[in-house]
């Protein structure tokens, strides 16, 4: 499917959704530009920019090896503080990616820095506190805030979370030039309507501008829908511009998705009206018992419907971040990935295996201890970790029959870490119960 926006005298956004030959033959159209595989609707600026070729200027032909992480941590800090090596004409772009738990913004952080340096599963609250990656590319520097998924006390005391999840995706809006929402329209729940403290976070910054990214289109069946989404998450607005939805061809089947209603239990709906669910909301009562009534945010810049682990569709969404970028100084060397340690990177890759094989609430319970961390006679990095289990029956799990679930998740982690170290690595893991 492509999507091809057209902005009318009346200044109404029109868009198309075009299936089967209908979208084979809109290539090359009106704007004599369109992206595949990604879907957009954007503004003009943007679509100018790309024609101008200031975000095609950036692809040379020749693929750029990401940074990595050094293995040793004292490089690492060495790294950070280290001046950067801007060009005259630097840009930057601050890119704050938010959105409910399990939305995806992890992955799309490993799919746009080229390497996996933060956590991903299945599970919810994989990403604990924040943490930053740098893509830097020819003169400009885009810094991706990684994110906790948006939470509530009441979720983080139901669930026993740390309060990093509460305070810092909320204290790293603040310094972003840009919001990225992400929306999981593979949940056919998540998707009817922006989680609450999504709205909450775009209501208290109404000053940065954001933009929409419906992510695991790949896993949506009902393609003809996805615009319909669009419609209800933004309110039928994008750039300030009514959406019209005028489907080509929409099967006779398509039916509207029913409003859904708030998914919080009577006790935590009251707290959000009071202001509860966010100590020191600057929002009033009135604007969070408005807010409640809404299912998006009118205010959105641009929506782009993507597949965050599609290369193709990533690099669209990267080429809209280098136009948007804005002249200024860098904030890192060129050189610098991310701001984790090399052991924060190993802790968090091991946690994303434990809760990838581990179920229901084991993995949450599961702590770690670096023993061991040192080059090898070969080159290669010896790492050892120990797990920390509540209970015996959780080490049993952890251990597995035979040792082979400690066995894979050492296998596994230490492949991860090898492509982000680039150093082979030697991972062992052992279990203990925490007296």
């Amino acid at each position: 499917m492509a999507v091809r926006q057209r902005c009318g005298m009346s200044g109404r956004l029109d868009v198309d959704v075009l299936t089967g030959s209908a979208a084979a033959r809109s290539r090359g159209g009106r704007h004599g530009f369109i992206f595949t595989p990604a879907c957009f609707i954007t503004s003009e600026a943007f679509l100018g920019g790309v024609m101008k070729g200031t975000a095609a200027e950036t692809d040379d032909g020749v693929y750029h090896l990401p940074a990595s992480v050094p293995p040793d941590s004292s490089e690492q800090v060495s790294l950070l503080h280290r001046h950067p090596d801007q060009p005259p004409d630097s840009k930057v772009l601050k890119v704050a990616i938010i959105g409910a738990p399990n939305a995806g913004k992890s992955t799309l952080s490993n799919q746009l820095l080229g390497r996996k340096v933060f956590a991903v599963s299945k599970k919810v609250h994989t990403t604990r506190s924040r943490s930053l990656g740098v893509l830097t590319e020819d003169n400009t520097q885009i810094i991706l805030l990684d994110t906790p998924g948006l939470t509530t006390p009441f979720k983080a005391k139901r669930h026993q979370l740390e309060k990093s999840l509460l305070v810092d995706p909320w204290n790293t809006v603040k310094e972003a030039d840009l919001m990225v929402v992400m929306v999981d329209v593979s949940d056919r729940w998540m998707c009817s309507a922006l989680d609450f403290e999504v709205l909450k976070c775009l209501a208290e910054h109404p000053h940065i501008p954001a933009i929409l990214v419906l992510n695991k289109v790949d896993l949506f069946k009902a393609k003809s829908r996805l615009l319909d989404i669009t419609a209800q998450l933004t309110c039928g607005v994008v750039n300030g511009q009514r959406v019209r939805v005028r489907p080509v061809i929409k099967p006779p089947w398509a039916k509207k998705e029913p409003e859904r209603s708030s998914e919080l239990p009577p006790n935590e709906d009251t707290a959000a009206l009071e202001g509860g669910e966010t100590p020191n909301s600057v929002l009033s009562k009135e604007k969070l018992k408005q807010l409640r009534s809404q299912q998006g945010w009118p205010h959105f810049k641009d929506v782009f419907m993507l597949s965050s682990v599609d290369r193709e569709d990533v690099e669209t969404l990267k080429s809209y971040f280098l136009v948007e970028a804005k002249p200024g100084p860098w904030k890192y060397h060129s050189e610098v990935l991310t701001d984790q340690s090399p052991e924060d990177v190993c802790t968090n890759i091991i946690r994303e295996k434990l809760l990838e094989y581990l179920p229901q609430e084991v993995p949450y319970s599961v702590t770690q201890s670096i023993e061991l961390w040192q080059d090898g006679e070969n080159g290669e990095l010896d790492i050892t970790v120990k797990l920390y289990t509540k209970k015996e029956s959780h080490m049993s799990m952890v251990i597995g029959t035979a040792g082979k679930m400690v066995a894979r998740i050492a296998r596994e982690a230490g492949d991860d870490l090898s492509r982000v170290y680039l150093r082979d690595v030697r991972l062992k893991i052992s279990a203990k119960i925490k007296k």
